[in-house]
């Protein structure tokens, strides 16, 4: 096989073989092991494969980018960098998008490679193209290109490559081209400025996060809603959050939050920002976050008392954001009687809402309500209690109705709130006084499909795993729980049958 993919090889790489051959050849390429493939390849064949694509026949630019594609993958990318380097070049001006995203996931693995990206680094024309290739009108290539680019500057060189040489200016250039691409910018500066201090450093000095913020402070407020996930996306990291903090950009998002309450249009990019409250309470400190930006949370209460579902969503995502660590619970609990109002509602939206504001409600629960073994003191069980009561007067059989209703989701949904409180010792006598609840538990024939047999398997092993579950549910209950815990999720019990002499 590999002879014969070889003679065809030498035929396309003399410009004689026909279309016919070109079709065969991709297919027995399939057939040659790397290894093979690389003993005997040369510059020749490859540059005589890259010269037919520059025919205008699209069945042979198909044909030779499978082939291409299969050799090329064969080579060591430190090789294609020095050889094909001219070859590549060419590829990303390529009309046709087929070559530039071969090209371009072969460039993804140059700069994958700790020897081979400094080839790349040292070619800023090929650099150049790779920056245009963000304008592209197909998304595949530009994805692709801002991943390789976000891959160079994760280097110093490529850093300097990229920021303090003729580049900047490209890449502010391509930004020009129209809104989608400039956002695409956008993202490549926010991804590289979120590896460190010193690439924040670069972006910053380069003028393009100070364009980022502008627009995101600006009187266009669909551009708002787009930029605000990308500043989220800054805040992810420490040196992402004191950069806007120190550059007065958080006390400017708290600003137009206040504003919002006289901006007819606010509906817009109010979620982003309040979902950017979010993020950095949780990451940071609820309680500094909350104390210095009080807006915040009286948002979060507002969009969550108000009549919009869209609002009502971002407001329950957010509380279940907020309330995933002790410190944010604790927080909550401060508002006291309009948290448990508020809580009463969600109970309200999780049984009567539409599927997928039900779904967030759910999952808004299980987060507010689970604490961990180790956290589980007196002040913060009887807190998860009174929460838990607050959301129905019968709460549990709330998520009962809720966890045998024909939804995979909403039942799965129900089972992880289930799952929150299984190890807290209120939750545990609440379940063993609900007749039938055990047995519930314990009955496989209710879970219909795969994902409803593992959420009921993590509701057994949170109920086994907990120490006072052997004390509160009795050894009989106990020991069924174990059983069900060591047969795993998808055990099915063997039935015997027997044959009887003359039956048919």
């Amino acid at each position: 096989m590999a002879e014969a993919v070889m003679e065809l090889l030498e035929r396309a790489a003399r410009r004689e073989a026909p279309l016919e051959e070109l079709r065969a050849l991709r297919l027995a390429v399939q057939a040659v092991p790397p290894a093979a493939l690389r003993a005997r390849l040369s510059d020749d064949h490859l540059g005589a494969l890259f010269a037919l694509l520059s025919v205008n026949d699209r069945e042979q630019v198909s044909a030779c980018v499978s082939i291409l594609e299969r050799l090329l993958q064969a080579l060591d990318p430190v090789y294609i960098i020095q050889n094909l380097r001219e070859e590549l070049q060419k590829g990303l001006f390529h009309p046709d998008d087929s070559v530039k995203i071969l090209t371009i996931s072969q460039i993804g693995r140059i700069v994958e490679n700790s020897d081979a990206i400094t080839e790349i680094i040292n070619s800023p024309e090929l650099l150049r193209q790779i920056i245009n290739c963000i304008g592209g009108e197909k998304i595949a290539v530009a994805k692709e290109a801002i991943k390789s680019l976000s891959r160079i500057a994760q280097t110093q060189e490529g850093l300097e490559a990229l920021f303090v040489s003729s580049l900047l200016s490209d890449l502010k250039n391509v930004m020009a081209t129209n809104d989608v691409v400039r956002y695409r910018v956008y993202e490549l500066i926010v991804e590289i400025s979120s590896v460190s201090a010193d690439s924040l450093n670069y972006c910053a000095n380069s003028g393009l996060i100070s364009e980022l913020i502008g627009e995101l402070t600006g009187d266009d407020v669909l551009v708002r809603a787009t930029c605000i996930e990308m500043v989220t996306s800054l805040a992810h990291t420490p040196h992402g959050r004191q950069y806007l903090a120190q550059q007065g950009i958080i006390d400017k998002i708290s600003n137009i939050i206040v504003g919002a309450e006289s901006d007819p249009f606010s509906g817009f990019y109010l979620p982003g920002f309040v979902k950017f409250f979010g993020n950095l309470a949780v990451v940071d400190s609820p309680q500094q976050i909350c104390e210095r930006y009080p807006v915040f949370m009286e948002k979060v209460f507002e969009m969550a008392e108000s009549h919009d579902p869209t609002m009502i969503g971002v407001a329950v995502d957010t509380l279940g954001i907020l309330g995933s660590n002790v410190e944010g619970k604790q927080v909550l609990q401060k508002t006291r009687s309009r948290f448990q109002n508020l809580l009463n509602r969600i109970g309200h939206q999780a049984k009567n809402a539409p599927t997928e504001l039900r779904l967030r409600c759910l999952d808004a629960i299980s987060s507010l309500l689970y604490l961990p073994p180790e956290q589980q003191t007196e002040d913060l069980l009887r807190m998860t209690e009174s929460w838990f009561t607050s959301l129905s007067s019968q709460p549990l059989e709330l998520f009962r109705s809720i966890s045998t209703q024909p939804f995979p989701d909403l039942h799965c949904g129900a089972l992880r709130v289930f799952t929150a409180i299984a190890n807290q010792p209120w939750a545990q006598k609440l379940m063993l006084d609900s007749p039938g609840f055990v047995e519930y538990i314990v009955d496989r024939s209710v879970e219909p499909d795969k994902a409803s047999k593992d959420a009921k398997y993590e509701l057994v092993k949170a109920l086994v795993n907990s120490k006072t579950i052997a004390e509160i549910f009795g050894n009989q209950y106990y020991l069924r729980l174990r059983a069900y815990l060591r047969e795993g999720p998808y055990y099915v019990k063997a039935v015997s049958t027997t044959a009887v002499e003359g039956a048919e």
